[in-house]
């Protein structure tokens, strides 16, 4: 039997695509090539706008990952004693305003119980070996746990398969960017002493730098760079550090006064910035670290790869049902997309740089400029909402109307506002786009035309005077004047011919 999509790779990414691809009634297989999923925190913060994109989920999805995290509302710099900078997260336009600091094996096992909500469950110890597209969708090898293969046929193929995608990899997609040369420690620990309430610290020393994340209780992750690689690609190529070396970086580069105790997972581990230029060949799609991996500065890289899915997901959803064609849907999934990866890849890239800075003239110029321009109350909401990704947006996306313009501030490709009291946008079993308008004079057959594709009532406008048409992701897919109904038409008919 045909499957509707088959997903490699069962991880946050992975979990989050065949559960929204679920929840819009598409026929969905996961597999992953791992005996089950991880055990060890690795990616841990998700931040205020992946927190928004999963409560479309279900009701109350957020806060489920919520109760099962910490709450951080603050982000530190600090040099010695002194506080170069701090980004408070009460001040991101969200209602979540704060970094949820969750280990990636609860996010897992919260996507995983979701999932399982739909009666799909990710296949483990099968693994994707081989693929080619017919005429029509995807043929498929996967390897079992016994060494048996077994061929099958899906309508699309999604690799979410990780840093080494076997998908990337078999599409000849070629992974662009550098190794960084040097090498970091990584540390899940329990520590005592740590001052305040949580929050992110990081510290920037002659040495080098010592970031401090939060977990649950005593928990925390360190990490701190150790000193110049050879530049092999991967990991291993340093001995794994002990709780002693933990202890000298915390005493020489820390504010004093933390003490180590037991470790819960010791690694060494190297940087790699790259990502593809194109995110789909025919009806085979990347996401998440297939797509782009980044440094670990600003812990965005799995936000980053789910929201990839959220991205994806509603589109092909929508094509899949016969509601849309392909394009311009499946073409804008990589134009909105890599763009994002691109600008986070510079981002991280450039806050790593300035943490390993060598050379006391430049650190002291690093310190003294990072803390004249963080002293500005502007600069650090910027930074928060940056931070938070709430700020991420599409204004290049070839979705957006070309002769429509902001009106009233709510600009095509940008993130709609969110009210309290308010159902998510997207939330519910179908795809559908929200009009924010005044009802009283509009056209009885709108709604009944495109039916499939809108909500069956119009929400209140964002502001007078004013018409919004809002995507079943929350962005904003047109901004008129209030009563222009043939510029809700155009847009449909011009994006989605086949609902007219």
């Amino acid at each position: 039997m045909k499957t509707d999509v088959l997903i490699a790779g069962a991880g946050p990414v992975g979990l989050t695509m065949a559960s929204e691809f679920a929840r819009y009634g598409l026929s969905v297989r996961i597999v992953d090539k791992n005996t089950q999923r991880t055990d060890k925190s690795k990616a841990l913060v998700l931040w205020a706008r992946t927190l928004e994109l999963i409560d479309r989920m279900s009701p109350n999805a957020a806060d489920r990952f919520i109760q099962a995290g910490l709450k951080a509302e603050s982000v530190y710099i600090f040099s010695g004693n002194d506080t170069i900078g701090h980004a408070d997260m009460k001040e991101v336009d969200s209602k979540y305003k704060f970094v949820l600091m969750i280990a990636q094996s609860e996010t897992e096992r919260l996507l995983e119980e979701h999932l399982a909500t739909f009666n799909v469950k990710a296949e483990r110890q099968t693994e994707l070996t081989d693929f080619k597209e017919t005429a029509d969708g995807v043929s498929y090898v996967v390897k079992h746990a016994d060494g048996s293969e077994e061929t099958g046929e899906a309508s699309w193929l999604i690799g979410a398969d990780g840093a080494h995608s076997i998908v990337r990899h078999k599409l000849n997609k070629e992974f662009h960017g550098s190794t960084l040369l040097s090498d970091w420690m990584l540390a899940d620990i329990h520590l005592t002493g740590v001052q305040g309430p949580p929050a992110i610290n990081l510290y920037w020393h002659a040495d080098g730098i010592l970031a401090l994340f939060p977990l649950q209780g005593t928990r925390y992750r360190i990490i701190a760079n150790v000193g110049e690689s050879s530049g092999s690609i991967g990991e291993g190529h340093r001995p794994d550090p002990t709780v002693e070396d933990i202890q000298r970086v915390l005493d020489a580069r820390g504010p004093g006064g933390i003490k180590t105790g037991d470790p819960v997972w010791l690694s060494n581990f190297s940087i790699n910035e790259r990502k593809v230029d194109d995110y789909r060949l025919g009806r085979v799609f990347v996401a998440g670290d297939a797509a782009h991996v980044h440094s670990p500065a600003g812990g965005q890289g799995m936000n980053t790869g789910m929201q990839d899915a959220f991205n994806l997901t509603w589109k092909l959803a929508l094509v899949s049902r016969g509601l849309c064609p392909p394009e311009p849907l499946l073409l804008s999934y990589s134009a909105e997309r890599s763009p994002v990866a691109k600008l986070l890849l510079e981002f991280t890239g450039k806050a790593t740089a300035a943490s390993v800075l060598q050379g006391g003239v430049k650190q002291y110029i690093r310190n003294h400029v990072a803390s004249l321009v963080l002293g500005f109350s502007p600069v650090t909401h910027t930074m928060s909402n940056v931070l938070s990704e709430i700020s991420i947006g599409y204004s290049d996306s070839p979705l957006n109307p070309q002769t429509q313009h902001a009106h009233n501030g709510v600009k095509p490709g940008k993130r709609a506002p969110i009210r309290d009291n308010e159902p998510p946008v997207g939330s519910g079993d179908a795809p559908r786009f929200a009009l924010f308008a005044e009802s009283n004079n509009m056209p009885a057959s709108l709604l009944q035309k495109y039916n499939s594709l809108l909500e069956a009532t119009p929400r209140t406008p964002f502001s007078p005077d004013s018409l919004a048409l809002v995507r079943p992701d929350g962005y904003v897919a047109l901004s008129t004047k209030s009563g222009d109904w043939k510029a809700v038409e155009t847009y449909l008919n011009q994006f989605l011919p086949k609902a007219s």
